[in-house]
């Protein structure tokens, strides 16, 4: 690519912040709204069903994270090879594997609903659910199941959708869903008395609607090239995107495979305390809702700048990489601390928003609130990081990041703690695990940066 060309290529000339306000804040709020869909759910089914149905949600969770960690993989990694390959000039190349994510992610979506469809009894029961919640997740998750390939298609399409400089559209499609499902939970729960059937249903129908506007945008809107014969998938582009997309995708994985063990921790040590098995299912549901909200605006932080990294460094200009970063750095804690001012000072009045309990239900949510959640202010950075690493081709660094909390540090303590501590064990491994994984990025990016500082001066000597 030419200097020209790149010039005239808004990633290579605008101000950071400016770029970082124009791809960032319609990505967090495309991620605030994907949020939107389980916490609207929790609210809603909290004050029209009750515990059993938050922590009804809570079981079904991990299908959410897998679905999600497959959208990941298939559309960040799309997107950063995308801008990767539009940085450097190869833009026929870049359609190329944008035309191969998009129809994985069509193809991906179908199979995990069959899945899910075929061994609904099974997977709840591994998910760690329990006889008296078993009926509302059946219902919930069966229900839910039917809205799998259009929420994929939703979320990983619109990483390719803002890698096609149209963030608003994307912001969009999250938008119309979200509002759709908003309106429809209480008619379909209160109204028509569904109860948390129609949470199920108002989630599917705003999920298709959403699939449908991503559908419109690469038959009719897209800036790309895009033929019908870039849509059938070519496995040497498929690695490509696999290579990218696998850091947000194994931190997704972790994730799920965290909540399956905290919920069968929270279970066993949990029928052995004052709480019970029950209230601690539903409590930690509610508060990992509450947090997604907070992490939806991190990834959203990293999402926005994807195509900043990602350009920037496929064509050279490393001071820009660099300021991109430190930004987002800067505005992930600072978003880090709003958050834990609020966990810390109000965690029952945020637990109440989503329905009534008992005072052992409320207990058991403002000391996990407090305890679990000690470090929320740098929470922020690990994630972004691993984002940063996968938007300039650094998979291998990207999945060590997204490793580092969920696997490396927080599944075992989980697991190791509550032997001592009973399920206190399980409150006190979150802030632990959380400083662990935060230095481990900080010093994994910043050598990076380091290195591309001295690349810069060698090129200029």
């Amino acid at each position: 690519m030419s200097e020209t060309e790149t010039i005239k290529n808004p990633l290579a000339e605008e101000k950071i912040g400016r770029l970082m306000a124009k791809f960032a804040i319609p990505a967090i709020i495309s991620m605030l709204v994907s949020s939107l869909y389980n916490i609207v759910d929790q609210i809603f089914i909290g004050q029209g069903v009750g515990m059993l149905g938050n922590a009804a949600t809570n079981i079904a969770f991990p299908v959410s994270i897998i679905c999600t960690a497959t959208a990941l993989l298939l559309g960040i990694g799309s997107a950063s090879n995308y801008n990767l390959e539009a940085g450097a000039g190869n833009q026929d190349l870049a359609s190329r594997i944008a035309g191969t994510g998009l129809a994985m992610l069509v193809v991906s979506g179908t199979l995990i609903a069959i899945v899910i469809l075929c061994f609904l009894d099974p997977l709840l029961h591994v998910f760690g659910v329990t006889p008296e919640i078993l009926p509302y997740a059946q219902d919930y998750t069966g229900i839910t199941a039917f809205g799998i390939p259009f929420l994929i298609l939703t979320t990983g399409g619109n990483h390719l959708i803002r890698a096609d400089r149209s963030p608003g559209y994307s912001m969009i499609c999250m938008l119309t869903g979200a509002i759709l499902n908003t309106v429809l939970d209480p008619l379909f729960i209160f109204g028509f008395h569904w109860g948390i059937q129609g949470a199920a249903w108002a989630t599917v129908i705003g999920q298709v609607v959403s699939g449908c506007l991503v559908l419109w945008y690469f038959i009719r809107l897209r800036n790309m090239e895009m033929t019908r014969r870039m849509l059938y998938p070519r496995s040497r582009y498929l690695k490509a995107i696999l290579s990218l997309g696998m850091s947000s995708c194994i931190n997704q994985i972790a994730m799920a495979a965290v909540q399956i063990t905290m919920n069968n921790t929270l279970r066993y040590y949990g029928a052995s305390s004052v709480y019970g098995a029950d209230i601690p299912l539903a409590c930690v549901g509610v508060i990992s809702k509450v947090n997604m909200v907070f992490m939806a605006i991190c990834i959203g932080i990293s999402q926005g700048c994807q195509p900043i990294w990602g350009f920037n460094y496929g064509a050279g200009r490393y001071g820009r990489v660099r300021e991109t970063y430190k930004k987002s750095f800067t505005v992930s804690l600072l978003v880090g601390m709003v958050f834990w001012i609020c966990f810390q000072l109000f965690p029952k009045r945020i637990v109440a928003v989503f329905g009534t309990g008992s005072e052992m239900y409320f207990h058991f949510a403002e000391r996990y609130f407090k305890i679990f959640m000690f470090l929320t202010f740098i929470n922020g950075i690990q994630p972004m990081s691993s984002g940063f690493f996968t938007s300039i081709g650094k998979a291998k660094l990207g999945i060590v990041v997204s490793l580092t909390r969920q696997v490396l540090f927080l599944l075992p303590l989980i697991l190791i703690f509550p032997l001592f501590m009973g399920i206190d064990g399980v409150m006190y491994a979150g802030p632990i695990a959380d400083s662990a994984a935060a230095c481990v990025a900080i010093v994994l990016a910043f050598r990076e940066l380091r290195k591309m500082n001295v690349e810069q001066e060698e090129r200029s000597l």
